[in-house]
C-alpha cells in the first residue's frame, strides 16, 4: 500500500556537505569508480569502529556474501542465525551452498539466545551470524565467548547498528568480521552500500579480491595501462566513488544523527511507556541503542494489527520488522526440511510494529504520532 504519508517511516537527513561532497566527484569528470574516496572512507570507518581494516561494498548483502566467501564457508557447512531478521542474513549461507540453521531469539534484546545457540551447535556448524536488531546490541559478549570456546567463525550482522556499543566496546569489534549496511533507512545512508570491518589481514586481502573480480589492485584499473593480475574468482561488488563521498560526509555527522535519533526515541518512550499493553524498546545498562528502528511490541497480535490499521488511517506509516525468514514461501517450500520450534521468534514477530523514526522528526510530528497511539491505546487497552 502506497499512501501520501503525513509521517513516513523514515526520511534521510541531508545537508550542504552531502551535496558538495557528491558534486565534487561528479565535476571531477573521472574516477567515479575506484576513486580516492573509497580508501578514505574505509580508513575513517575502521577508525570509527576501532578495527584494523575495512572493505567497502555496494550493499550489506554483498558484504555478507563476501564475508562467507572470505571465510571459505561452503557446501555441507552449517551457519547459525536468527529467523527474526532481514532475509539476506540467512540467504548469505545459501549463496555459498551452506545450510542456514535458525535459532530462537531472547526477549530482552531480540537477538540470538546464547543458550539456544550452544544447544544447536553440531559437528557441521562453522559460523554464527548474530543480528543486532534495530540498533540495539544483542547478547554479543556471551555469543563471542561461546564462538571462541567452540572455535567457530563469528560474523556480526550489524547492518542496523553502526555506532552502537556494549560496555564501551563498539559493535563490530566482537567478531572475526562485521558487516554494515548503508541502505536508505539506515543510520548512515548512501541509498545503497555496505562494508565489512575486521582485524584479520588475511580476510582483508581476500575480501578485496572477492569484491573486484579477483583482481589484485595495486593501481586504479580505469587509469592504469598495466595488465591486471587476476588471481582468484571474484565479483563486481565495488562501491562507487560518488557513494563513498556521500558516505564520508554522512560519517562526519554520524554522532549528531545518532543523538537526534536517541532524543526522539526517548521522547516517544516517555509518552508511550505508560501503557501496559505496549512495550517500548529496551536499553539496558551498558548498552547504547542507536534506534535505527523504533519498534514497539503489543500485548496481542490482534491489538498490533488494529493499531497498524488505525495509524494507516491517520496517514502514519508503519512496517513489520521482521516477518520470520522461516515462514517465507521460499524457505517453507524449498529450503526447510524440518519443523522449527522458535517460540520467541513466533510470538514477537506476531506482535511487533515499527513506527516512524528519523533524525528530522519535528516536535509537532512526534506529538501527532504519540497522541495517535495514545488515542488508540486508551480506547482499546
Amino acid at each position: 500500500m502506497n499512501l501520501k504519508w503525513k509521517i513516513p517511516l523514515y526520511k534521510i537527513f541531508t545537508d550542504k556537505e552531502d551535496i558538495d561532497s557528491v558534486t565534487k566527484v561528479i565535476r571531477r569528470g573521472r574516477d567515479w569508480a575506484i576513486g580516492p574516496e573509497i580508501i578514505e572512507f574505509e580508513k575513517l570507518l575502521a577508525n570509527y569502529i576501532g578495527t584494523k581494516y575495512c572493505v567497502a561494498f555496494n550493499s550489506g548483502t554483498s558484504a555478507l556474501h563476501a564475508a562467507l566467501k572470505a571465510a571459505k564457508i561452503s557446501k555441507h557447512d552449517e551457519i547459525i542465525s536468527p529467523s527474526f531478521t532481514f532475509i539476506a542474513t540467512s540467504n548469505s549461507a545459501l549463496m555459498v551452498n551452506a545450510k542456514p540453521k535458525f535459532v530462537d531469539i531472547e526477549k530482552d534484546n531480540l537477538g540470538l539466545n546464547p543458550n539456544d545457540v550452544e544447544n544447536n551447535i553440531i559437528k557441521r556448524t562453522k559460523a554464527i551470524i548474530p543480528v543486532h536488531y534495530a540498533g540495539l546490541p544483542c547478547k554479543i559478549e556471551e555469543i563471542s565467548k561461546l564462538s571462541k570456546r567452540k572455535k567457530l567463525l563469528l560474523i556480526e550482522d550489524a547492518a542496523e547498528s553502526l555506532g552502537s556499543y556494549v560496555n564501551q566496546r563498539m559493535i563490530g569489534t566482537f567478531g572475526d568480521m562485521a558487516i554494515f549496511s548503508f541502505a536508505g533507512n539506515k543510520v548512515l545512508t548512501t541509498g545503497e552500500g555496505g562494508a565489512i570491518v575486521t582485524d584479520s589481514k588475511q580476510y582483508f586481502e581476500r575480501l578485496k579480491l572477492i569484491r573486484s573480480h579477483g583482481r589484485s589492485e595495486n593501481s586504479n584499473y580505469f587509469s592504469s595501462i598495466d595488465n591486471p593480475n587476476y588471481i582468484s574468482l571474484g565479483y563486481n561488488w565495488r562501491m562507487s566513488s560518488i557513494t563513498a563521498a556521500l558516505a564520508i560526509s554522512q560519517l562526519h555527522k554520524l554522532d549528531k544523527l545518532i543523538k537526534l535519533r536517541r532524543k526522539n526515541a526517548h521522547f516517544m518512550s516517555s509518552k508511550l511507556s505508560k501503557f501496559s499493553a505496549l512495550k517500548v524498546p529496551n536499553e539496558h545498562i551498558g548498552t547504547y541503542h542507536v534506534f535505527q528502528l523504533y519498534s514497539i511490541i503489543l500485548k496481542t497480535s490482534k491489538l498490533r494489527n488494529e493499531l497498524r490499521e488505525f495509524l494507516t488511517k491517520k496517514r502514519i506509516m508503519t512496517k513489520i520488522f521482521f516477518q520470520p525468514v522461516h515462514q517465507t514461501n521460499f524457505y517453507k517450500k524449498q529450503i526447510l526440511k524440518e519443523k522449527l520450534c522458535l517460540d520467541n521468534t513466533q510470538s514477537i514477530s506476531s506482535r511487533i510494529l515499527t513506527i516512524p523514526m528519523y533524525p528530522g522528526l519535528k516536535r509537532d510530528e512526534l506529538n501527532y504520532l504519540c497522541d495517535s497511539i495514545s488515542e488508540f491505546m486508551e480506547k482499546n487497552s
